[in-house]
């Protein structure tokens, strides 16, 4: 209903894994079960995202912590910002004040350990070692961290990042 209400109000609405889920059906699309992607994954931006306020600068490409079950079709109206391998919509924009990220920019190590200990079973479900998770996230984590800084920087700025890019 939080999310549904600041749609109508024309308010910012940001979702990451679950949150672009929600923000997704909202929006009137498809959220249905998959292959869980859970791991150290690239994402791959598409050319729109190369032009979006929030991503405008940042790689084409970068890996991220995936850790979701169910994926979205993309609403009616957005634009399709991110992919990959496994899942053709990774992240969307719908209109210039709806954002929905299926992956984490959000990660410390910190809470990457906390995840493997609250979430173990779903690794061994997975076949993945909390080893290799902890040691990709030290490798990636870096990058993530400077990408992510600047996404929500932009998002928490969004007047001035629009105003920057000609919305």
């Amino acid at each position: 209903n939080l999310i549904e209400q600041a749609l109508k109000e024309n308010k910012p609405v940001l979702g990451v894994c679950l949150g672009s889920q929600l923000l997704a059906s909202i929006l009137g699309a498809r959220v249905t079960s998959a292959k869980k992607e859970i791991g150290w994954q690239t994402v791959r931006l598409s050319p729109q995202a190369q032009q979006d306020p929030l991503w405008a600068g940042t790689p084409a490409s970068f890996t991220a912590l995936h850790w979701h079950g169910d994926v979205f079709d993309l609403p009616t109206g957005a634009v399709s910002l991110a992919s990959s391998d496994r899942t053709q919509h990774q992240a969307f924009r719908h209109g210039q004040k709806a954002y929905g990220f299926l992956f984490h920019l959000e990660m410390t190590e910190n809470m990457i350990r906390e995840m493997i200990r609250t979430f173990s079973e779903e690794l061994l479900e997975q076949n993945l070692d909390s080893g290799w998770m902890i040691q990709k996230g030290i490798e990636y984590l870096p990058v993530l961290e400077k990408i992510g800084g600047a996404v929500f920087v932009r998002w928490a700025d969004r007047p001035a990042a629009m105003s920057l890019s000609g919305c």
